[in-house]
């Protein structure tokens, strides 16, 4: 591998060092490997895509498809949620960092949204 290539690539570390299959990052706990970092090195970005198949990109307004339990209270289906913020690393399978009007912040799937 190249130096250019035995770098994390989440925190961009030079101290990263293999073990077995994986590639591990002493910095950040991170670990990845060989196979997932050619795919990543592709070029290709990630694709975030709502329920309907429509690509999503940060700063989209999206309208939510269906009833959501948020705590106590509920996020009726049709709320209409404005500039989305896209994450790279996801939150317990939740790809969408937002606020919503009356209820604040939180992370949504992208299989629960429509791009408005």
């Amino acid at each position: 591998m190249s130096a250019e290539k035995n770098t994390c690539p989440k925190c961009h570390s030079p101290y990263v060092y293999p073990d077995g299959h994986l590639w591990i990052c002493p910095e950040c706990s991170h670990e990845w490997s060989a196979d997932q970092e050619a795919a990543d090195s592709s070029g290709e970005p990630a694709q975030f895509v709502d329920a309907n198949g429509t690509p999503l990109q940060d700063g989209d307004s999206v309208t939510i498809i269906k009833n959501l339990k948020a705590g106590k209270e509920t996020i009726k289906s049709g709320t209409k949620v404005k500039n989305i913020k896209l994450l790279t690393e996801p939150v317990n399978g939740h790809d969408i960092s937002c606020k919503i009007a009356g209820h604040g912040s939180m992370y949504l799937k992208c299989s629960v949204v429509k791009k408005a």
